[in-house]
C-alpha cells in the first residue's frame, strides 16, 4: 500500500529550524521534570536542619526516613499515574490538546509546593507531599507527550538524536537545581539568619516553575503532529496544511491527489489482536524501563557515603553551608558524568542503534555495581580508603553509562515502535512501569541497604548484598534487551509498525 505523501516527506525532510525549536519546547518540560524531581534531595537536607534541629545524637538535623520516603514516593507515584492518564489522553484527544495542560499542572504544582499553605511541621510535610503528587501528574504527562511529539515531527535519519536531545534537557535541569540552590543559599547566608531558611527552600522550589511557564505560549502555538492528524483523525489535508506551517515544504508537494476515505481501525487497545501484534514490544519497553529505573534511582544509596566522605559534620556548618556543599557535589557529578552521558547518546544513537547502546549501558552499570558492591565492607568503607577518589569516579561512571545507555534508550524506543493511535498510551504504560521501579529503587532499596538500625532505618540486608542485587538487575536488563527489544534505527515509524505486525503474524502462523 502506498504511503501518504505527507508522511514520506516527514521521513525525508532535511533538518530545519523548527526541529531545533521543537527540541527546546519539548525539552523544557523534561528540564522542569528533572529540576523538580532532583531538587527534593537538596530540599530534604534543608528541611532536616529547619524542622528537626531539636533531635539528639546522630538523628539531629536528619529528616526521618518515613518522611523522606513519603516525599520521594509521592512525586514518583504521581508521575506513574500521570504517564498512564496523559498517555491515554494523548491518543484519544490529540497530543497538542493535552500538552499544555500537563505543563500548566507542573507550573502551578511547583508554586503550590513552595507555599505549602502553612509553616507548622506536620502541615508543611502533608501539603508538600500532596502538591508533589500533583506535580508528579504533570511530570508524568510530559514524558509520553514530549517523546511522541518529537518522534512524529522528526525525520527517520535523525529521529533518535532529536528525541535524545529532548531527554538530555534533564541533565541541564539537574544542573539548574544545584545552581539555583547555591545562589539562593549564598544570598540568604550573606543577608539573613538561619531562621529564615524556611523561605529559602520555598524559593528554590518556586523558581522551578519559571522555565516551564516561559514555554507555555510556544506549546500552545505548536500544531498537532501530522501523523496524528493523518493516521488517527484521518484528515490528510489538514495534516499537510499543518506541516506546511512549520517545515519548509510547499503544500502542492505533500497534498494527496486522490485522498483516501477513512479506514476504520482494525483492532482496539488491549484486545487479543493488540497483544498478538504488539505484546512483545510492550513487554520489552516496560520491563527494561522498570529495571533501569530500579538501578538509576537507587543510586541515591551512594549519596550518604559521598556526603560522609566529602561534607563537614552537621554541627560544624549551618543550614545554608550544608545545602551549598550538597548542591556543589551534585553539580560536579552532573557536569562530569550525567550531561556527557546524554551528549554521547545524542551523538551515537543514530550511528550505533538503540539496542547496542542499551545493552552496553546495562553491562557497564552491572560491572560498576559489582566493583563497588563485592568489596564494599572490606575495602570501600575501611578507614584506609575513606579518601579514595575512585569511589566518586565509579559513582560518576554509573550515571554516565545510565544516560549513555538504558536511561535514554528506554525513553526513545516506545515512541518508535507502536502505531500512532497507541503510541502515547504505550509510552505512558512503559514509563509508568519505570516509575514503579523508581519507587522500588529509591525507597525499597534505600531501606534494605542498612546493615543495622541507624538514622531511623530498620535493619536490612546491607549495602553489599543490595549492590550485588542491583548488578544482577542490570544483567537481567541486558538479557531482556538482547532477546526482546527490536532495533528501530533508520526506519520510519510506519515501517516499525508494519514490521512488528508482520513478525507477529508470521510467528502465529508458524505455531
Amino acid at each position: 500500500m502506498a504511503r501518504l505523501r505527507v508522511l514520506s516527506e516527514l521521513d525525508t525532510a532535511r533538518t530545519q529550524y523548527y526541529h531545533f525549536k521543537a527540541i527546546i519546547i519539548a525539552g523544557m518540560g523534561l528540564f522542569t521534570d528533572a529540576y523538580d524531581l532532583f531538587s527534593i534531595t537538596l530540599i530534604i537536607k534543608m528541611m532536616g536542619r529547619i524542622y528537626y534541629d531539636h533531635r539528639k545524637g546522630q538523628n539531629q538535623f536528619q529528616t526521618p526516613p518515613l518522611v523522606t520516603s513519603a516525599l520521594v514516593a509521592a512525586a514518583l507515584l504521581g508521575t506513574a499515574v500521570g504517564q498512564l492518564l496523559f498517555g491515554r489522553l494523548g491518543d484519544l484527544k490529540g497530543r497538542r490538546r493535552v500538552y499544555g495542560f500537563a505543563l500548566l499542572l507542573m507550573v502551578f504544582s511547583s508554586l503550590a509546593s513552595a507555599f505549602s499553605i502553612c509553616i507548622r511541621k506536620t502541615c508543611v510535610f502533608v501539603t508538600l507531599g500532596f502538591f508533589r503528587f500533583m506535580l508528579g501528574l504533570g511530570i508524568g504527562g510530559d514524558y509520553p507527550l514530549s517523546s511522541t511529539i518529537m518522534s512524529e515531527f522528526a525525520n527517520k535519519r535523525t529521529r533518535g538524536s532529536f528525541i535524545a536531545a529532548v531527554f538530555s534537557m534533564q541533565g541541564f535541569g539537574i544542573l539548574a537545581s544545584s545552581t539555583v540552590t547555591v545562589v539562593v543559599c549564598s544570598i540568604f547566608r550573606a543577608a539573613s539568619k538561619s531562621s529564615e531558611a524556611d523561605v529559602a527552600w520555598r524559593l528554590i522550589l518556586m523558581l522551578g516553575s519559571v522555565p516551564a511557564a516561559m514555554t507555555y505560549y510556544w506549546r500552545m502555538m505548536m500544531p498537532e503532529t501530522a501523523r496524528y492528524t493523518a493516521l488517527v483523525e484521518h484528515n490528510v489535508m489538514q495534516a499537510a496544511k499543518d506541516m506546511e506551517k512549520v517545515l519548509d515544504v510547499r503544500l502542492s508537494m505533500i497534498a494527496e491527489e486522490y485522498p483516501l476515505p477513512p479506514i476504520p481501525h482494525p483492532y482496539p487497545l488491549f484486545s487479543r489482536e493488540f497483544f498478538r501484534r504488539h505484546g512483545r514490544d510492550l513487554f520489552a519497553c516496560s520491563s527494561t524501563w522498570f529495571l533501569v529505573d530500579i538501578v538509576f534511582y537507587s543510586q541515591v544509596l551512594f549519596q550518604s557515603e559521598i556526603y560522609k566522605r566529602y561534607l563537614d559534620e552537621n554541627g560544624k556548618v549551618d543550614v545554608y553551608k550544608e545545602a551549598i556543599h550538597v548542591a556543589w557535589i551534585q553539580a560536579v557529578i552532573t557536569v562530569c558524568s550525567t550531561i556527557p552521558g546524554y551528549f554521547f547518546s545524542v551523538y551515537f544513537i543514530d550511528r550505533w542503534g538503540r539496542v547496542k547502546i542499551q545493552m552496553m549501558g546495562f553491562f557497564f552499570m552491572a560491572v560498576i555495581f559489582f566493583i563497588i558492591g563485592v568489596p564494599y565492607y572490606t575495602y570501600w568503607t575501611t578507614p584506609d580508603h575513606e579518601e579514595n577518589k575512585w569511589f566518586m569516579v565509579l559513582y560518576g561512571l554509573a550515571f554516565f553509562f545510565a544516560n549513555f545507555g538504558p536511561n535514554t534508550t528506554t525513553f526513545i524506543v516506545p515512541a518508535e515502535l507502536f502505531p500512532a493511535r497507541f503510541r502515547s498510551t504505550c509510552h505512558g504504560i512503559s514509563g509508568a512501569a519505570g516509575k514503579v521501579g523508581a519507587m522500588i529503587g529509591s525507597v525499597g532499596f534505600l531501606w534494605a541497604s542498612h546493615k543495622k538500625k541507624e538514622y531511623g532505618y530498620s535493619k536490612g540486608i546491607g549495602m553489599q548484598v543490595t549492590l550485588i542485587i542491583l548488578g544482577g538487575v542490570c544483567l537481567l536488563g541486558m538479557v531482556i534487551t538482547y532477546f526482546f527489544t527490536r532495533e528501530t534505527m533508520g526506519r520510519s515509524l510506519e515501517e516499525n509498525e508494519v514490521d512488528s505486525e508482520t513478525n507477529e503474524v508470521e510467528q502465529h502462523n508458524n505455531l
